[in-house]
């Protein structure tokens, strides 16, 4: 039982960090567009520079998997 337990913590070791920045980044991003929809509703005339300001953040947020599977 104990070695069926070391080789699947061994199988995991390379991949559980990637998994975790992946719901992370993705729960981030669902984050900003809530709010970019939101702050959208509550000033309409600002909505390109919400916009603008939204898909940078997103993409900041995404690179934190890439950190994750190159870097780490």
């Amino acid at each position: 039982m104990t070695e069926l337990l070391m080789f699947l913590l061994a199988a995991l070791e390379g991949k559980f960090h990637v998994g975790l920045a992946a719901a992370g980044s993705g729960i981030g991003v669902g984050l900003v567009g809530m709010k970019a929809a939101e702050a959208t509703g509550r000033n309409p005339g600002a909505g390109a520079d919400i916009l603008k300001i939204s898909i940078i953040l997103a993409a900041l947020i995404e690179g934190i998997v890439f950190f994750a599977i190159f870097l780490v």
